[in-house]
């Protein structure tokens, strides 16, 4: 009995399920961005210090504090989203998505502020120096990913008011919440390399 017991058991153990196809798409996905952004902080880091015109980073960069705890609770948000999604709340799931939304609007907004500064203001272009050119990249690059990620999450809340976004939705949200996320670990790096390194 003992040794059926522990038969069963091990046969149990032994059984693996293939992982849902939307989520290794976008770890996929998550890999390939990951090794793009990578060249681009590298590239920045290289060319670092090495203008002979300037202005230099430590002379123009103010680090968006505030704009970055915006894109950073966004992460929360969507997470609180999915969570409500799944309890049936779909009050709820919009009210924290919908935030996710914003938030990330608004850190799109301070980055639009910050560049309107830098070329208005400090007369900083992506042609000025090696530091505009790869700062603009860097940081565009980013911001780029940002928006793709606003406009399918907009696709999503979109949605809601037609009562289509359902409990069973979830693991496909949670697939696309996987994309925020990396957005939001993203710019901790490229905050760490630009703000804080890059001074």
């Amino acid at each position: 009995m003992t040794n059926n017991l522990i038969a069963k058991t091990l046969q149990v153990n032994r059984t693996w399920q293939l992982p849902a196809r939307g989520r290794v798409g976008m770890l996929s996905l998550i890999a390939a961005e990951s090794t793009i952004f990578g060249i681009f902080v590298v590239a920045y880091l290289f060319y670092l210090g090495k203008d002979l015109t300037g202005p230099k980073p430590k002379d123009v960069l103010e680090p968006p504090v505030l704009y970055t705890l915006c894109l950073l609770s966004s992460s929360v948000t969507i997470a609180l989203a999915i969570k409500w999604l799944r309890r049936g709340s779909a009050l709820n799931f919009g009210v924290a998505w919908l935030a996710t939304i914003l938030l990330g609007g608004v850190f799109l907004y301070g980055t639009a502020i910050e560049w309107g500064r830098l070329i208005r203001v400090q007369q900083l272009t992506i042609s000025s120096n090696l530091f505009g050119t790869t700062y603009y990249s860097l940081v565009g690059l980013h911001g780029s990913h940002v928006i793709v990620g606003l406009a399918l999450l907009s696709v999503v809340m979109l949605l809601v008011p037609l009562r289509a976004i359902k409990p069973y939705h979830a693991e496909h949200l949670e697939v696309l919440s996987l994309y925020w996320h990396f957005v939001d670990v993203v710019w901790v790096i490229v905050f760490t390399v630009v703000y804080v390194i890059g001074r």
